[in-house]
């Protein structure tokens, strides 16, 4: 009795396998049947449109192009106002040591290091 019981028992991790190879075998034929139409084969004696050539982009085409110009402009844009503050950082921070170490702002120059101390305050 308990070996026709334990024979019919499926468990949620078997469903689910079940289920998935199910999708996945639907899915694999699905292409296979769309694919098939009864549109007849076209004749390479007399072609109706002239495919694009590089001479003559399309509307499509020189959108994309502009965006991606566009694009361009805007990302060197944000790189060289990133450049600019980072310098101006750098500068300002410069001048900062140097008030703290000498007590004027002798501009934006470098220093030799000569005057350098470790943090410990008088």
């Amino acid at each position: 009795m308990s070996a026709i019981i334990k024979s019919e028992m499926i468990s949620r991790r078997k469903a689910l396998s079940l289920m998935g190879l199910a999708a996945a075998f639907g899915l694999a034929a699905a292409p296979t049947v769309l694919t098939v139409s009864d549109a007849e084969a076209q004749t390479t004696a007399a072609p109706t449109a002239a495919a694009p050539t590089a001479a003559a982009p399309t509307a499509g085409m020189e959108r994309r192009h502009g965006r991606r110009a566009a694009r361009h402009e805007r990302r060197q844009e944000r790189r060289m106002a990133r450049t600019e503050r980072r310098q101006e950082r750098r500068i300002a921070r410069t001048e900062r040591r140097q008030v703290r170490r000498t007590g004027t702002a002798s501009g934006t120059g470098t220093t030799t290091g000569a005057a350098t101390t470790t943090g410990t305050g008088k």
